[in-house]
């Protein structure tokens, strides 16, 4: 079963047993509106996807959970991202309302992005106010409809919600620019304020089950969609979890390599006991 808005996301549901858990992709899209216009080649500009991650976590609605993708490119419009962390200069044309940029955006990396990453712009100028207000209107703010409805739905029948935001990190450098990662997963919960431990705890040594490198909020905390959904104290569990690239393709071609298959296989398990526990504490709700 799913729930599409053409070119923006796309929802699948379980089709038999629903369990309170959500799983949101929502920078592996690659549909690049035709309005797009930048000066970065296509092939490198596709390098900001978080490929195949979609198709990663694609058997959750098989275990009870819920998966939302979003279509388009994070590089349109980031939805994990505030809605007024907007570089000020990159604007032209008068905005309605105040805007709060972060480092992120000096960095050309906020809601709306301007570098592909450091010393490759995307952009050769600035762009029109009635541009940008059209990218949250047109994609922005229906994602997070669905995915404040989809939670709202699930916490409100079942007592409480999981959710895991699911990204992929390039192996070459740390977001610092430092050393290149030496780990193969980042757990966020944003320093403990998201989640409950009992549920970062599960997935870290889940992964570590398989032998991978896992950290925890290092260098990776969680931004936007696991600080506003999550919130502990009323049941509501939110964690970012980051894939390392190299694990599964090669990070030039954004071809699969021989591991992606190994890795399918994990995601598949982790799947499986984030929904058996999100299963086992509805039950224990039901008894109390």
């Amino acid at each position: 079963m799913s729930f599409v808005i053409d070119d923006v996301l796309v929802r699948n549901d379980p089709a038999g047993l629903r369990l309170p858990v959500l799983f949101d992709s929502p920078h592996s899209g690659s549909v690049y509106p035709a309005d797009f216009k930048v000066v970065c080649p296509h092939a490198l500009l596709r390098q900001g996807e978080d490929t195949h991650v979609g198709e990663l976590f694609a058997g959750a609605p098989d275990h009870g959970a819920t998966l939302l993708c979003a279509l388009f490119p994070r590089t349109c419009i980031d939805v994990n991202r505030a809605v007024d962390d907007i570089d000020p200069a990159l604007i032209d044309g008068d905005w309605p309302t105040p805007l709060r940029p972060t480092p992120r955006s000096t960095l050309g990396m906020g809601l709306i992005r301007n570098m592909l990453r450091p010393g490759v712009p995307l952009y050769d100028g600035t762009l029109p106010a009635s541009v940008v207000a059209d990218r949250i209107d047109r994609y922005y703010r229906p994602y997070h409809a669905q995915m404040r409805a989809t939670l709202d739905g699930l916490a409100d029948r079942f007592g409480a919600v999981w959710h895991v935001n699911c990204h992929s990190m390039p192996s070459s450098l740390r977001p610092d620019g430092r050393d290149p990662l030496a780990v193969d997963f980042v757990i966020g919960d944003r320093d403990g304020t998201t989640s409950e431990p009992g549920f970062v705890r599960l997935v870290a040594d889940t992964l570590r089950g398989f032998g991978r490198r896992v950290a925890i909020n290092d260098p990776y905390k969680g931004v936007e969609l696991v600080a506003r959904y999550g919130d502990p104290a009323r049941g509501r569990h939110s964690i970012q979890l980051e894939i390392n690239r190299r694990l599964y393709m090669d990070e030039e071609t954004l071809e699969p390599h021989a591991g992606f298959a190994r890795l399918k296989g994990e995601i598949d398990m982790l799947i499986r006991r984030i929904a058996d526990h999100a299963g086992q504490r509805v039950l224990r709700r039901a008894a109390e």
